[in-house]
């Protein structure tokens, strides 16, 4: 089964880093958010490097229903080609057998 990564914004990671400074335990903070806690560790180590910053005026902006729907339909339209392409590669491969 293919395993599907979860991307998080900056704002999460530095919400999730200044918890972790709060309350002084990763493996606690890591497992209250329900993410790993080597993932915490290395959004830690981005924060104590200075590249884990927002800077002035950033806001990741929301996707509206029609981006969420658009990426879904992009996704399923790959997928019907792909599967399309295989079919065709199929159809060819077993009407030469015939031959």
């Amino acid at each position: 089964m293919k395993q599907v990564r979860t991307r998080y914004s900056k704002e999460f990671k530095i919400k999730a880093v200044e918890l972790c400074n709060q309350n002084g335990n990763i493996s606690a903070t890591a497992e209250q958010l329900n993410i790993s806690h080597e993932t915490l560790r290395l959004w830690i180590k981005s924060s104590k490097a200075g590249k884990l910053t927002i800077s002035p005026g950033f806001i990741e902006k929301e996707k509206s229903k029609e981006e969420i729907e658009n990426a879904r339909l992009r996704k399923e339209l790959y997928e019907v080609k792909l599967e399309r392409d295989i079919l065709k590669k199929a159809v060819g491969i077993f009407s030469k057998s015939d031959r």
